[in-house]
């Protein structure tokens, strides 16, 4: 399997492409804003074919480029409904500061082809299975993909894009609009914890880790192993 991954021009945020192996058809994730020509350049050296865009959540830094990539190709788009809005209208998700640093500036179009992801759904997509797991408190409608670790370039038993719910040391903020610290918890304890210590994780932002690694330095998961009844 291959696995690559590139930082956007605006706020670090990570665009991923996955693909069964070189010269297939592969899938894009979270193309972020100032995108378009670094993933053509690992497209065309991989030899690869985007078959849809998946979005761990709706936020203007993952999505800015989504409606680009998907109709200059004509592939669907793929988040959860409750993070839909934020396509047609990035200002819902967005803090007052950021609406008034943005100010409309940023030319954005909503995609054409858009499906909806369900909570314990797998996609079957580029040769890939990929699933789904709906983890809320960043965003109302972040999401996980696992993917099977096996013929990656890491001894994985699975491979998890975390968007913005997990980091390597942190989690992602729940000051936004639809963010909630409360649930972002359960998300943690719930969908996160009962990974296998050595599921790879590649986050929205920032270096790749793993689940053992977080589980012992990561505060908020220790916050919850160390919880009666939570946790391992």
């Amino acid at each position: 399997m291959l696995v690559t991954g590139f930082p956007a021009e605006a706020f670090g945020t990570n665009c991923y492409v996955v693909a069964a192996g070189p010269g297939e058809q592969c899938l894009i994730i979270d193309p972020g804003i100032g995108v378009l020509d670094r993933l053509d350049e690992v497209l065309a050296q991989h030899r690869l074919h985007p078959a849809a865009v998946l979005l761990t959540h709706g936020h203007l830094d993952h999505t800015f480029s989504v409606a680009p990539v998907c109709g200059a190709r004509g592939i669907t788009a793929y988040v959860h409904p409750a993070d839909r809005e934020m396509l047609a209208d990035p200002a819902k998700g967005l803090s007052v500061d950021l609406n008034a640093l943005f100010g409309g500036r940023l030319p954005y179009t909503e995609p054409e082809d858009v499906a909806e992801l369900t909570d314990g759904a797998t996609l079957s997509l580029a040769g890939l299975e990929v699933t789904v797991d709906h983890a809320p408190g960043h965003t109302g409608g972040s999401v996980l993909f696992r993917l099977p670790g096996a013929g990656s370039s890491w001894e994985a038993e699975q491979i998890c894009l975390s968007g913005d719910v997990l980091f390597a040391g942190s989690i992602g903020r729940t000051d936004l609009p639809g963010g909630s610290t409360e649930t972002m918890m359960t998300s943690l304890r719930d969908k996160i914890l009962p990974l296998a210590d050595n599921t790879v994780v590649l986050p929205g932002h920032g270096p790749e880790t793993t689940i053992g690694r977080e589980r012992k330095a990561n505060p908020y998961l220790r916050e919850l192993t160390a919880a009666p009844g939570r946790g391992r």
